[in-house]
């Protein structure tokens, strides 16, 4: 028998103070350098040096959400977006996230993959998926109630 308050009492009732919160890992820095970089070049080329950023790295959520943002039509940016969306998830399963609790973009951790959700959000509704474009807002609302799209878009 364990004594009360005992951590390996699997009995206790635990108490919380709200919902989980996940944060992502932080990208490595070396990434988030070279993606600054492509974002800086000029016109095509961008999208180009975007694309190689995510072929060097294909869990960045970042460099997904940044080439969805440079997309040359919406099915490609809904495809882009999509695949950062499911990497994202990936990555918050590794991270603990149970399928709910908080995911904020107070966290700059997060923001890729926040990024890669409402622009899943915003092509959806761009190809005419307007069920999904809605299942996506709900989510993003579930994650972070303080959630602003206006937050979210890469300089073009």
């Amino acid at each position: 028998m364990t004594a009360p308050g005992d951590p390996t009492d699997t009995s206790a009732v635990r108490l919380t103070t709200g919902l989980p919160e996940t944060v992502l890992p932080a990208e490595p820095e070396d990434l988030r350098r070279t993606l600054a970089e492509a974002l800086d070049q000029p016109g095509e080329r961008r999208r180009h040096a975007v694309s190689d950023v995510v072929r060097a790295d294909p869990r960045s959520l970042e460099a997904w959400a940044a080439l969805g943002s440079l997309a040359r039509d919406d099915v490609e940016a809904y495809a882009c977006f999509r695949v950062g969306y499911h990497r994202g998830l990936d990555a918050l399963r590794g991270s603990g996230w149970k399928g709910s609790g908080l995911v904020r973009w107070s966290h700059a951790e997060n923001r890729g993959f926040l990024r890669c959700l409402d622009g899943l959000r915003s092509s959806a509704g761009a190809i005419g998926e307007h069920a999904e474009e809605e299942r996506c807002a709900q989510f993003l609302r579930q994650l972070d109630p303080a959630w602003r799209p206006d937050r979210t878009g890469y300089p073009v």
